[in-house]
């Protein structure tokens, strides 16, 4: 999602499927209540998601392979990282939040994603590589100096 309209949007029919779910809600603690939101807001965001784009998920042995031997993804800062991550295809932006951003393992996000745990493992890899290429197509002199540090 690119906008702040639809994010608010997804925000809101998360709150609502909150909201409905109250119900059936049985109140264990307040991590669980925590987690409990978060994750119909999760699904609700990817429910969104699924509606409104088209995305392409390679399989992990049709997936080309991006060779890299630096990690220019630990010298960003959260707001640069943020941006990057924005440019990305849909499929390597959904895994690479779900598991850096959002916590979930590799299995959770195939059982989500409806894809193997592969897959999953394996857009992650190309998002993050992916990101290392944006990066240093931006600034290569920044890393360089960034790097040495």
């Amino acid at each position: 999602m690119r906008t702040n309209e639809s994010a608010e949007e997804c925000m809101m029919n998360g709150f609502l499927k909150i909201y409905e779910s109250l119900a059936s809600f049985e109140y264990q603690s307040d991590a669980a209540s925590v987690a409990w939101m978060k994750k119909i807001m999760l699904n609700a965001c990817l429910q969104e998601l699924r509606k409104r784009e088209r995305f392409l998920l390679v399989a992990e042995d049709l997936a080309d392979e991006i060779a890299t031997d630096y990690s220019a993804i630990d010298f960003l800062s959260a707001e640069e990282l943020f941006k990057l991550i924005t440019k990305l295809p849909i499929g390597y932006r959904t895994v690479f939040n779900l598991y850096a951003v959002e916590g979930l393992k590799h299995i959770e996000i195939a059982r989500e994603l409806g894809i193997s745990e592969g897959t999953s493992k394996s857009q992650f890899n190309k998002a993050r590589t992916l990101l290392q290429q944006m990066l240093l197509a931006e600034n290569k002199e920044w890393y360089v100096s960034r790097r040495s540090k």
